[in-house]
Protein backbone atom coordinates (compact mmCIF):
# COMPACT_ATOMS: atom_id res chain seq x y z
CA UNK A 1 0.00 0.00 0.00
CA UNK A 2 2.80 2.44 0.91
CA UNK A 3 4.55 1.79 -2.42
CA UNK A 4 1.32 2.53 -4.30
CA UNK A 5 0.71 5.76 -2.38
CA UNK A 6 4.33 6.94 -2.95
CA UNK A 7 3.92 6.34 -6.67
CA UNK A 8 0.60 8.18 -6.88
CA UNK A 9 1.95 11.03 -4.75
CA UNK A 10 4.98 11.38 -7.02
CA UNK A 11 2.86 11.92 -10.12
CA UNK A 12 0.44 14.27 -8.37
CA UNK A 13 2.50 17.28 -9.49
CA UNK A 14 2.64 18.83 -12.97
CA UNK A 15 6.35 19.65 -12.73
CA UNK A 16 7.20 16.04 -11.88
CA UNK A 17 5.06 14.84 -14.79
CA UNK A 18 7.00 17.16 -17.08
CA UNK A 19 10.34 15.98 -15.68
CA UNK A 20 9.35 12.34 -16.17
CA UNK A 21 8.26 12.99 -19.75
CA UNK A 22 11.45 14.99 -20.39
CA UNK A 23 13.71 12.19 -19.14
CA UNK A 24 11.64 9.52 -20.89
CA UNK A 25 11.98 11.46 -24.17
CA UNK A 26 15.60 12.63 -23.92
CA UNK A 27 17.11 9.68 -22.07
CA UNK A 28 19.83 10.01 -19.46
CA UNK A 29 20.33 13.64 -18.40
CA UNK A 30 22.41 15.50 -15.88
CA UNK A 31 20.72 17.46 -13.11
CA UNK A 32 22.31 20.63 -14.47
CA UNK A 33 20.70 19.97 -17.88
CA UNK A 34 17.27 19.59 -16.27
CA UNK A 35 17.87 22.72 -14.22
CA UNK A 36 18.86 24.72 -17.30
CA UNK A 37 16.10 23.33 -19.53
CA UNK A 38 13.36 23.94 -16.96
CA UNK A 39 14.77 27.28 -15.74
CA UNK A 40 14.48 26.18 -12.11
CA UNK A 41 16.94 26.30 -9.25
CA UNK A 42 18.91 23.17 -8.46
CA UNK A 43 17.34 22.59 -5.03
CA UNK A 44 13.79 22.45 -6.47
CA UNK A 45 14.85 20.14 -9.30
CA UNK A 46 16.69 17.88 -6.86
CA UNK A 47 13.63 17.66 -4.62
CA UNK A 48 11.43 16.60 -7.53
CA UNK A 49 14.03 14.08 -8.73
CA UNK A 50 14.32 12.58 -5.26
CA UNK A 51 10.55 12.08 -5.07
CA UNK A 52 10.50 10.43 -8.50
CA UNK A 53 13.47 8.24 -7.60
CA UNK A 54 11.90 7.17 -4.30
CA UNK A 55 8.70 6.34 -6.17
CA UNK A 56 10.63 3.89 -8.36
CA UNK A 57 10.64 5.81 -11.65
CA UNK A 58 14.25 6.95 -11.84
CA UNK A 59 17.75 5.70 -11.29
CA UNK A 60 20.73 7.93 -10.61
CA UNK A 61 24.30 7.49 -11.74
CA UNK A 62 26.84 9.72 -10.02
CA UNK A 63 29.92 10.66 -12.02
CA UNK A 64 32.23 12.97 -10.16
CA UNK A 65 30.28 16.01 -9.11
CA UNK A 66 27.42 15.35 -11.53
CA UNK A 67 24.33 13.19 -11.08
CA UNK A 68 22.72 11.67 -14.18
CA UNK A 69 19.10 10.53 -14.10
CA UNK A 70 17.33 8.08 -16.35
CA UNK A 71 14.20 5.94 -16.29
CA UNK A 72 14.82 2.90 -14.12
CA UNK A 73 14.85 -0.34 -16.06
CA UNK A 74 13.16 -2.65 -15.86
CA UNK A 75 10.01 -0.84 -14.73
CA UNK A 76 7.07 -2.79 -13.39
CA UNK A 77 3.83 -2.78 -15.38
CA UNK A 78 2.21 -0.18 -13.14
CA UNK A 79 4.96 2.41 -13.68
CA UNK A 80 5.22 1.53 -17.38
CA UNK A 81 1.52 2.22 -17.79
CA UNK A 82 1.88 5.54 -15.96
CA UNK A 83 4.70 6.59 -18.30
CA UNK A 84 2.59 5.59 -21.27
CA UNK A 85 -0.36 7.65 -20.02
CA UNK A 86 1.92 10.64 -19.39
CA UNK A 87 3.05 10.42 -23.02
CA UNK A 88 -0.55 11.18 -24.09
CA UNK A 89 -0.88 14.30 -21.92
CA UNK A 90 -0.65 17.74 -23.50
CA UNK A 91 2.36 18.92 -21.49
CA UNK A 92 4.57 21.85 -22.37
CA UNK A 93 7.95 20.12 -22.21
CA UNK A 94 10.98 22.41 -22.51
CA UNK A 95 13.62 21.84 -25.15
CA UNK A 96 16.85 20.21 -24.03
CA UNK A 97 19.29 22.94 -23.04
CA UNK A 98 22.57 21.77 -21.58
CA UNK A 99 23.71 23.52 -18.45
CA UNK A 100 26.77 21.51 -17.53
CA UNK A 101 30.22 22.92 -17.84
CA UNK A 102 32.79 20.26 -18.68
CA UNK A 103 35.41 20.17 -15.99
Amino acid sequence: MENFLNTIGAINDETRLKILRFIDTIGEVCVCDIENSFGMIQSRISRHLKILKNAGFLKVDRRGRWAYYSIRMPLDRFRQSILQEISFLDLDIPKFNTGCKNE
